[in-house]
């Protein structure tokens, strides 16, 4: 692996990493969902440090965020010297989470009345803020002109979201999603080096209808073409995420496509391409369908023939139409076929391939790690061990950049 591409690898594989994360948390039924964002952040490397409201204390006590923590959790400041200054300034990033209305109107007015919002009135760095409170407290006027302010500020805000909320009613003011909020650090500590893309990814299987209940499919999951996309929107591009039918969630932010069959994957692809700088095909498109589709359902029989006829070919019809934009394309194998991938490469006009053999253990469809070679136009040939998906996902990420460079 050349020495440039590695520090690139490494510098998007350690996000969260050695960083010090700063977790403010106040006086909110979702203050549960707190314990979990610890142990998400922690889980992948980073060191959270809490500072709390004193209603916060009343739903969870100080000590059980220092038990997952593993630091001390911060109530008061007085009497202690300069603790606000020195934990503001050894954060890489603050998240507020939960945010009640409260708290988001203090900070706004640049009010320091307890630990949190004097530790915050300290700080210079990137502040990430959850809100989560009844709906009609966040549709207040005045809680909406304040959190415009502090996103003028550049403050992010992520959620709330729509759904049953503690008073019994139904409406926005829900935390979000625990993942949505790990996503959100992630991004926030990404350097934006795809700022200015609009990257298109193709994703999971197709399926080819037999009849009104059965099909023809594959085994993919997906999972590649969603961290590819989840990947791209981190480090600033846009992202179009075109999959068929899987069990996996659309990143937010990605503009998503859902489609069935081929025929949709080829009209919702070529639709998107004219706004794209590159193409990632990661979809594992069905090669055949079959020639008719009964209308009602085939009853079981001794013997069944089906007949079937060859797909739209959409991997090759980009290559033809793909202009200046970079088209990656991925070659499932069972073995390591060099030459298959290489001949797939050069009759798709591809500028990559990604060759991955399905029967190595890690590797493949429905797990999150895989083993791949990148293969490029001039015929290079690199080899990449087992790694997460995500991981994996960087990587391409990273070489599409270098081939974009150089035109």
């Amino acid at each position: 692996m050349i020495s440039s591409e590695k520090k690139a690898q490494n510098r998007f594989r350690i996000v969260l990493g050695g960083k010090n994360i700063l977790l403010g948390v106040t006086g909110s039924i979702a203050v549960y969902k707190s314990i979990d964002i610890i142990r998400g952040l922690t889980k992948e490397g980073a060191t959270v440090r809490v500072v709390m409201t004193e209603s916060a204390s009343h739903f969870i006590a100080p000590l059980t965020f220092e038990a997952v923590s593993g630091n001390r959790a911060y109530t008061d400041i007085s009497g202690e010297h300069l603790n606000h200054i020195n934990l503001s300034r050894d954060a890489q990033v603050f998240v507020i989470a939960p945010a009640t209305a409260n708290t988001i109107n203090k900070l706004s007015c640049g009010i320091a009345d307890n630990a949190l919002t004097t530790t915050w009135l300290a700080y210079k760095g990137i502040t990430v803020i959850v809100p989560a409170m009844n709906s009609r407290m966040y549709e207040n006027p005045i809680v909406q002109k304040n959190i415009r302010e502090l996103e003028k500020l550049g403050v992010i805000f992520v959620g709330p979201e729509q759904g049953n909320l503690i008073c019994g009613e139904e409406g926005i003011g829900r935390m979000a999603d625990v993942g949505d909020i790990i996503e959100a650090v992630r991004s926030a500590l990404t350097p934006k080096d795809l700022s200015g893309h609009n990257i298109l990814v193709t994703a999971g299987p197709t399926r080819e209808s037999l009849d009104p209940i059965r099909f023809i499919s594959n085994r993919s999951s997906g999972k590649m073409g969603f961290a590819i996309a989840a990947s791209a929107l981190r480090r600033g591009a846009k992202a179009t995420l075109v999959s068929g039918p899987t069990s996996q969630h659309p990143p937010k932010g990605v503009s998503f496509i859902s489609v069935e069959n081929t025929a949709e994957m080829r009209e919702a692809v070529l639709e998107n391409l004219p706004c794209s700088t590159a193409v990632i095909m990661t979809a594992a498109i069905a090669d055949f369908s079959p020639v008719s589709i009964s209308k009602s359902k085939i009853k079981k029989t001794d013997a069944l023939t089906i007949n079937l006829e060859p797909t739209s070919d959409i991997l090759k019809e980009l290559g033809r139409k793909k202009g200046r934009r970079i088209l990656i394309g991925f070659a499932a194998e069972t073995g390591k076929n060099i030459k298959n991938a290489k001949d797939k490469l050069k009759d798709k006009n591809l500028d990559l391939i990604v060759l991955n053999d399905i029967t190595q253990e890690g590797a493949g469809f429905d797990v999150d790690t895989n083993i791949v070679t990148i293969i490029d136009r001039r015929g290079e040939v690199t080899d990449y061990p087992l790694m997460k998906k995500t991981e994996i996902a960087d990587i391409i990420l990273s070489r599409m950049l270098q081939l974009k460079s150089k035109r």
